[in-house]
């Protein structure tokens, strides 16, 4: 019998992290995958620099509303604004991760697993500090497992365009290194 899905993630940041293509490619990749999907953005006054966030669900079932507010399964804070804001839309017994590189507090919940990732490092590592949030993408992959790895370099290239695709290469390494790194913390 095939695992049920019904993933639901809240993801927030600064504009210009790439929280909203990080929400597009879990998205798309949800489609790519015959799964029912919602992706609903919301941006502060500005673009870059502003608070960007994103309500993705991902499901077997029908998507009766794309909001999100006390039922997240996940949520994935990128700055410390966000943690400050989102740690209480995650469900009791859901995960939460956090961008260590960025966010100084820690959790005040202890209903709910808590991750933090070091994502500007490890993409400082790597040589592109823009890949923080595919670091991060690949942590809640390894933890919720909601799409495969398979379905993300096409779900990249519906993001990107093909003009991107040559940014392939270090997104995938980028991915990966955020997986390894949860999978390390089990």
């Amino acid at each position: 019998m095939a695992k049920k899905v019904d993933h639901r993630f809240v993801m927030a940041g600064f504009g210009g992290q790439g929280i909203m293509s990080m929400g597009m490619m879990l998205t798309y990749a949800g489609m790519i995958e015959n799964k029912n999907v919602s992706w609903l953005p919301s941006y502060g006054p500005e673009m870059r620099g502003g608070t960007a966030n994103c309500n993705v669900i991902i499901s077997d079932k029908a998507v009766g509303s794309p909001l999100i507010t006390t039922n997240a399964t996940c949520a994935v804070v990128m700055n410390q604004p966000s943690l400050a804001k989102f740690e209480s839309s995650v469900e009791e017994g859901g995960i939460l991760l956090i961008n260590s590189s960025l966010v100084e507090n820690k959790a005040e919940r202890d209903d709910i697993d808590v991750y933090y990732v070091p994502c500007n490092e490890i993409a400082v590592e790597l040589g592109n500090p823009r890949v923080a949030n595919m670091i991060m993408l690949g942590a809640v992959l390894q933890l919720t497992e909601a799409v495969t790895e398979d379905s993300l370099p096409e779900a990249f290239k519906a993001v990107f365009g093909a003009g991107k695709e040559h940014l392939l290469p270090i997104n995938k390494e980028a991915i990966k290194k955020g997986a390894e790194f949860i999978a390390k913390q089990a």
